[in-house]
């Protein structure tokens, strides 16, 4: 550690690499509420968050457990489509919340084209909900339904053993993935219906 007088210590979540505080302070500054997406190994969440001096206030949330268990994904849980899907929820819920539009809060991930954070940003455009982006880095309509996972599932069935284990939780959930944008489309339609009642 230095000795110089003028040297400071990062606060710690910092040094853990877990916030950008002049991002932070960018957005929580600004007086619109945040998009926030998080994601885990086993799931992603979406959160419309607004800030307080006593804390942050989460308005809206929505998770990749609720697809399955309200709008009966089968897919994975924090792929691309599941992404899409759980955007399109956010929005809607926004909306009957009385909200219009936030940015997008991705902490200290790299931008990366058609990552699955702005698949949830199109998501939630989808649902009439505004969110601060740029075209050109969402991911394309065929990666959003799954028909990348669909090609790699069909090119897999030569070799069954592969084909069983790269896609054994599909397999298990009861969907072939060669299926997955059938399914990825009435699984949308659901959502849909559920979200303009």
């Amino acid at each position: 550690m230095a000795k110089d007088a003028s040297y400071r210590v990062k606060y710690r979540r910092r040094r853990e690499g877990r916030t950008d505080y002049r991002a932070r302070r960018f957005l929580t500054t600004s007086g619109r509420s945040r998009l926030v997406v998080r994601s885990t190994l086993k799931s992603l969440y979406v959160q419309l968050v607004l800030p307080g001096v006593e804390g942050d206030q989460v308005l809206v949330s929505s998770s990749s457990r609720e697809l399955g268990k309200d709008f009966g994904w089968k897919g994975g849980p924090n792929n691309v489509p599941a992404a899409y899907l759980l955007g399109l929820m956010a929005g809607y819920r926004a909306r009957a919340e009385g909200l219009d539009s936030s940015m997008l809060d991705m902490d200290l991930k790299t931008p990366t084209k058609g990552a699955r954070v702005f698949a949830v940003v199109k998501g939630a455009v989808d649902s009439g909900f505004d969110v601060t982006h740029s075209e050109e880095v969402l991911p394309s309509d065929e990666r959003i339904r799954g028909e990348h996972i669909a090609d790699y599932g069909r090119l897999l069935l030569a070799d069954v053993s592969a084909y069983k284990s790269r896609f054994s939780k599909y397999l298990a959930r009861g969907l072939k993935p060669e299926d997955l944008p059938d399914h990825f489309d009435d699984t949308k339609a659901r959502i849909v219906e559920a979200g303009n009642r």
